[in-house]
């Protein structure tokens, strides 16, 4: 399987990138700029909603655009509405003018086997992947661009868009990958090749680490911002674990049910007190964990902007760097009355969701339930 890339001059920021474009594609162009014609019973379909890095702001992609929500105040701060199409990813690089589009929908505005890199300061697409399979998942490092596929994931250097990686995988329909968001660690976790197999690469180390994390197949997996934490789910969805991404240990095992559930989304608080799942029970469980990122203070849970120091022990003390002494809630939280519980449904909307999306806001305990029926805010 291959990919042909397009681009043109002036990504900035995060970088200005170089020409290298391929002799078979088309220059990458503008979107339809042409005023939007709708009117107030037009209804725009929601196709996808992801979330920006900090999970400060979130996009959303319709039938006919995309829309970016800042979450604290709530306030849609920009939209761009079409008539030509649709978006089914729409990938934010924190808060700054570049976004990955991919078209979905009945009428997508691009093909699904496309990354289109749009320049919203420019008001045009700046450069171009093309794939022979559609695009799952598209996820953005301010040094690199990671397009993921249903059997294999390139990872390409934002600068110039070079190809650095390609990882083979199970088949991921579900476009599961992530990344960590630290200046400081470059880590990604995606599907193996085996069933219940998790591939860590700690890029900046040159390390690869493989975490037999379930017996069935991965459902649903994410990563401390630093990516030294891992939480997974398989297809069965009665568990979530936790593990150390440097040398695999599981460090905590939660419960979210006895009966099989299909998970959709997995979220961690910023300081790894806190862990939710939600599912196609429409619920959103909270559990209190019992990890810590290495060098936090365990009786003090503040978030520091330059995150935690990098400390790597072997796998046999691993835990202690990990293992909070109290595994008791922060008196100080507002979610201090969970202390002791295995889990909370704080969410139990009257239909049930197709599928929801959600998170934890800034350093506060915020969390936000979406679909295509309906929204909640909780603030515990």
């Amino acid at each position: 399987m291959s990919s042909m890339i397009s681009s043109s001059r002036g990504i900035h920021p995060p970088a200005r990138l170089v020409s290298c474009e391929s002799p078979h594609m088309r220059p990458s162009g503008p979107l339809d700029h042409s005023e939007p014609e709708f009117n107030d019973s037009d209804e725009a379909e929601l196709l996808s909603v992801s979330w920006n890095q900090d999970y400060g702001c979130f996009a959303a992609g319709t039938s006919h655009g995309f829309r970016i929500y800042n979450c604290d105040p709530f306030k849609e701060t920009f939209r761009r509405d079409l008539k030509s199409g649709g978006f089914g990813i729409v990938e934010m690089l924190f808060r700054c003018n570049i976004l990955a589009l991919v078209g979905g929908g009945a009428n997508p505005q691009y093909p699904p086997n496309k990354v289109m890199i749009w320049d919203d300061h420019q008001s045009r697409c700046i450069g171009e992947f093309s794939f022979r399979s559609e695009v799952r998942a598209v996820r953005l490092r301010r040094d690199c661009i990671v397009v993921v596929l249903e059997h294999k994931i390139y990872v390409y250097s934002f600068m110039d868009l070079k190809l650095l990686h390609q990882i083979e995988t199970l088949a991921n329909p579900r476009g599961l990958c992530c990344l960590s968001h630290h200046s400081n660690t470059s880590v990604l976790a995606c599907p193996g090749l085996h069933r219940g197999q998790v591939r860590i690469e700690h890029f900046g180390l040159k390390v690869t680490k493989l975490i037999n994390a379930h017996d069935n197949h991965i459902a649903c997996l994410t990563l401390t911002m630093d990516g030294l934490l891992l939480a997974t789910a398989s297809t069965k969805g009665t568990l979530i674990r936790i593990f150390n991404t440097m040398d695999g240990t599981r460090l905590q095992e939660v419960r979210r049910g006895v009966d099989k559930a299909e998970i959709y989304s997995i979220a961690l608080s910023p300081n790894v007190q806190w862990l939710a799942v939600s599912s196609d029970k429409g619920t959103v469980h909270i559990f209190s964990l019992r990890v810590r990122v290495v060098g936090e203070d365990s009786s003090n849970h503040s978030i520091t902007t330059q995150g935690p120091a990098l400390v790597y022990q072997n796998s046999s003390t691993s835990l202690d760097a990990f293992i909070c002494p109290n595994t008791g809630a922060n008196p100080g939280s507002s979610l201090s009355f969970m202390k002791g519980r295995r889990g909370l449904s704080l969410f139990k909307p009257p239909e049930k969701l197709e599928k929801n999306y959600y998170a934890w806001i800034s350093l506060h305990f915020c969390i936000i339930v979406m679909s295509s029926y309906c929204s909640h805010t909780g603030l515990a």
